[in-house]
């Protein structure tokens, strides 16, 4: 019991050593700290480290991510991510770049896990509710993403809102695809194996972008949506059942609606911002990969069902344990570093199976 009283004081310290005391912890003793530090919320199946994280977090008065203040909410998530990282996984080449985009110069970053090797690109738009977020709040998941698909990265450092309009977004992550398109050679990417992928808003991104340039000859030839937004209209089963006490929450939601569409007064169904009703048809092969306790869990097996219907090749596959946001904890547990390397890999199998 000592012990556990030790990693209780060590947990309300500090999140990024002591999270990783707790997730070396046994899954019965995670459970047990959990219940002494008062995660009350009834989600069993939640891997119990989670639990306990956000036991912390709640304790300390924090929740959500994405508030009313959202400069402060920047700094935070920016501070957050940063407390999280160390030792980050080795890339033979990692660059900082500028684009010249018609949207003006843009901030992104290269990633290249062997120089000498002709392959393949994906180019990655980050996860932070359209508002928050960025190349260094991304970069450890870039760099498993690079590594375990064996591919370049090109993540995107694309204007938030709510000083920017959807439209301008969305334009900007479109010349992004587009320069990279018209940059093969000096990438040496593998001719014409370009992909786009992102996760939460950047899944919102990846899907929008995928279906505005479907017809033009920079399209990509395949898209990975993490844990997507693709849905601003509706609320569903999973937000109802998840919206209080887990990573994103129905306030984060209701802030960047506030942020995003609202500012900006775009229709809650414009397929802009809420690709589900967009049109389906010939859209690049899609791997769409959801957590269950999330509430955008539904929308997006939603969206992997539509795809289907209309004779996308698409993937869906569902992680049961993990949060929204996992991608982002991989430094600090190790089941969240397994999960997305997982993905890395059967995304790079279903990519070149096509």
């Amino acid at each position: 019991m000592s012990k556990l009283f030790d990693l209780q004081k060590l947990m309300l310290k500090t999140q990024g050593h002591s999270a990783k005391a707790i997730d070396r912890a046994p899954k019965p003793v995670q459970r047990r700290l959990a219940r002494m530090l008062g995660y009350h919320y009834p989600f069993a199946a939640l891997h119990p480290f989670y639990q306990c994280i956000l036991a912390v977090q709640h304790k300390q008065g924090h929740s959500g991510f994405v508030k009313a203040d959202y400069q402060k909410s920047r700094k935070l998530f920016l501070d957050q991510m940063t407390a999280f990282q160390s030792n980050p996984t080795k890339i033979a080449q990692v660059k900082d770049l500028h684009l010249p985009l018609d949207s003006g110069m843009t901030p992104a970053r290269h990633y290249h896990p062997n120089p000498k090797q002709t392959l393949p690109m994906i180019v990655f738009y980050h996860g932070g509710g359209f508002v928050v977020g960025g190349l260094n709040t991304h970069d450890e998941a870039c760099r498993l993403l690079a590594k375990h698909a064996n591919v370049q990265v090109l993540s995107i450092d694309y204007p938030l809102a709510p000083e920017h309009s959807p439209q301008q977004l969305i334009k900007c992550c479109v010349e992004a695809l587009q320069w990279a398109f018209e940059h093969q050679k000096e990438f040496n990417i593998a001719p014409n194996r370009i992909a786009i992928a992102g996760d939460s808003a950047g899944g919102n991104i990846s899907a929008v972008v995928a279906q505005v340039t479907k017809n033009q000859p920079f399209a990509p030839q395949s898209q990975l949506l993490i844990y997507p937004a693709v849905d601003f209209k509706s609320r569903y089963s999973s937000f109802y059942k998840y919206k209080d006490g887990l990573v994103l929450t129905g306030e984060d939601i209701d802030h960047v609606t506030a942020f995003y569409p609202d500012r900006h007064e775009v229709e809650l169904d414009d397929p802009i911002i809420s690709p589900l009703f967009g049109k389906l048809e010939g859209l690049a092969p899609a791997y769409v990969m959801t957590a269950e306790f999330d509430v955008l869990h539904d929308e997006g097996e939603l969206y992997s069902q539509k795809l289907k219907h209309a004779g996308v090749k698409t993937e869906y596959v569902n992680i049961t344990d993990q949060p929204h946001g996992f991608i982002n904890m991989t430094t600090i547990h190790q089941a969240a570093k397994q999960h997305w390397i997982t993905t890395a890999k059967s995304f790079r199998q279903f990519w070149n199976s096509l």
